[in-house]
């Protein structure tokens, strides 16, 4: 299967915007023969954490545009957003556009927690074409017992919707990622944000990694994007695509 992370810069708290311009990348997802494409953190609003007011169900007229573009192109989605609660939530579209599953952040920073957001409360998980897929948000990827359930509960991919700004957060990416790869024996997707995000000026560097913990394919740190890779069950093969879009 191949699977793609999508990065670009969000408009503030732009709903309608942002939708319009991730049902653009499942399009081109789709065109380019992947399965699966993942948006980073708080894709849908940016990464503002005042926007509490602006939650989303599954069922958002906001978010009709996304479940479209996954039904017309046969792609399924990781849409991460503002959820009631409010959480830090991951909604997960299948290929027919209907809502596979849905996961909420466990591990808030404490800017999160400040803001008034609540914690998940349980693993995500779903099945597209025989492959079991993980989710995670960001800081959860700083907790290895997230990806060690993950393995154990016998899922090739872990998926995490992120932002990591530059310089520390770019180094970051690098140390925490590869290693859950290595240690869980698992495919790692990172999504990121580039450029301007909430307070943070995001670094891109959007990245696949294969269960030994190499590098299967990374995006660049200021364009925006989509970034491929073939994953499975077993190591993947080493055919890959780096796909980068217009800004």
């Amino acid at each position: 299967m191949i699977i793609a992370s999508a990065q670009f810069t969000a408009a503030p708290c732009a709903i309608e915007a942002n939708a319009a311009r991730m049902a653009g990348l499942v399009t081109e997802a789709g065109e380019r023969g992947a399965a699966l494409v993942v948006f980073p953190e708080l894709a849908l609003t940016g990464y503002e954490l005042g926007a509490t007011a602006a939650a989303v169900t599954p069922d958002d007229p906001r978010l009709t545009p996304v479940r479209d573009a996954c039904r017309a192109a046969g792609v399924a989605a990781v849409v991460n957003c503002i959820a009631p609660g409010p959480t830090i939530t991951s909604y997960v579209y299948g290929p027919d556009g209907a809502l596979l599953t849905r996961y909420a952040k466990q591990h808030l920073t404490p800017n999160e927690q400040a803001a008034g957001f609540v914690a998940g409360g349980s693993d995500g998980r779903f099945t597209l074409d025989g492959i079991t897929f993980a989710l995670a948000i960001c800081y959860d990827a700083h907790f290895p017992d997230l990806a060690a359930r993950a393995a154990t509960d016998g899922c090739a991919v872990l998926l995490a919707s992120s932002l990591y700004g530059r310089g520390n957060g770019a180094a970051e990416r690098m140390q925490i990622f590869p290693a859950l790869a290595v240690d869980n024996a698992l495919h790692v997707l990172l999504a990121n944000h580039t450029g301007p995000a909430g307070p943070y000026d995001a670094c891109g560097l959007s990245a696949i990694w294969a269960p030994d913990g190499s590098v299967l394919a990374e995006g660049p740190a200021q364009e925006e994007g989509l970034v491929l890779a073939t994953v499975g069950q077993s190591l993947p093969s080493t055919e890959l695509e780096v796909l980068r879009s217009a800004p």
